[in-house]
């Protein structure tokens, strides 16, 4: 299972870098159409914008590999290990319904839903956009259960190691 973690980290770093290199080179072409050329883009703004949210979603879901996302642990931290540990579960298991029923689930609906609806900038539909949705989903709830069998399996803190007088 760290094999299969190690490499879906790669491939979504890889992702997030070749995404941000488009969504560069996308608002720099439509900063030139409209600033130099005086006649902007018909396809950029829609396409930096989906290229936008694709980024954060595949960005959210690598933060989730390393469990860096936002904790408010101060009140966590003061108590004893078994309830930290308690806690932690209970965390993961709450990612995992969030990540299973608002974006996989919820985004196979969308996507769906949309499957037909042409964009008006680019040639394609909108429901293959919304994927990204169900693919991060699936991401996040992967990353959640191998953090919930390590916790289990106490080869990971209840509370990530940090600044103990910031909590950070």
């Amino acid at each position: 299972m760290n094999g299969i973690r190690k490499a879906l980290d790669r491939v979504l770093a890889v992702a997030c870098v070749a995404l941000f290199a488009i969504l560069v080179l996308t608002v720099s072409w439509q900063v030139f159409t409209r600033q130099v050329l005086g006649d902007p883009s018909t396809w950029s703004e829609e396409l930096a914008r989906y290229v936008f949210v694709w980024l954060g979603l595949f960005a959210a879901a690598l933060v989730f590999s390393e469990r860096g996302h936002i904790a408010v642990d101060f009140a966590v931290r003061k108590l004893s290990r078994g309830v930290q540990r308690s806690i932690a579960i209970v965390v993961q298991l709450s990612i995992i319904g969030f990540a299973v029923v608002v974006l996989v689930w919820g985004g196979l609906v969308a996507s769906v839903a949309a499957w037909d609806h042409n964009l008006t900038g680019l040639p394609t539909q909108i429901g293959p956009m919304y994927l990204a949705m169900p693919i991060t989903g699936a991401v996040i709830s992967f990353y959640a259960i191998y953090h919930l069998l390590a916790i289990l399996r106490s080869e990971e803190t209840a509370v990530e190691a940090g600044d103990e007088s910031t909590g950070i």
